[in-house]
């Protein structure tokens, strides 16, 4: 057997990973998406960018019950490069079908007001918020996952939750009855 041969062989290690990380996957896209203000295709990358730096990484993981705040962070860290990255590059929000029925448009408008009210949000704040209300952790866990002390992270939840529903009270002002 070659050196090519071997190395299509999944070992050990690779095949721990993938049970790992396959359990995660859709959780930290959700997550992804909501950090990276609804673009499903560039938290699909980041993710993916987050289990290649994981599985580079996983020899530094003591303890595999402690994979997902881990990997979570990982996560969180590679949506933050690609928030730097596109700085100043425009976040669009996609509208409605037009030829919908009403009430999938409700939902849809419904949906797409919190969205938008997300995005007013910063990247770190929106973190904070799709842990807590995505991903259902606890403020030990969001901190865990982020990497931040607990207080900072009841601070910015705090925080978020008040601008959302400035801005949600706003949008309901708005709309004409």
């Amino acid at each position: 057997m070659g050196a090519q041969d071997r190395a299509a062989v999944p070992n050990d290690r690779d095949l721990a990973f993938a049970r790992l990380a396959e359990t995660h996957l859709d959780a930290a896209c959700r997550l992804a998406t909501v950090i990276l203000g609804g673009d499903r295709a560039e938290a699909e990358d980041a993710v993916q960018d987050a289990a290649l730096r994981a599985w580079q990484h996983i020899d530094d993981l003591r303890d595999p019950a402690r994979f997902e705040p881990w990997f979570t962070r990982i996560v969180v860290n590679a949506c933050r490069d690609r928030l730097e990255a596109r700085r100043l590059r425009p976040i669009t929000v996609a509208d409605p079908d037009p030829g919908t029925a009403s009430d999938q448009a409700d939902a849809l408008t419904g949906i797409d007001t919190l969205v938008r009210a997300l995005l007013t949000l910063s990247p770190e704040h929106r973190a904070v918020v799709a842990l807590r209300y995505l991903g259902d952790c606890s403020l030990d866990e969001i901190a865990a996952r982020t990497g931040q002390r607990a207080g900072t992270v009841k601070s910015r939840l705090h925080y978020a939750l008040r601008a959302l529903r400035a801005v949600l009270d706003a949008e309901a002002r708005e709309v004409p009855r």
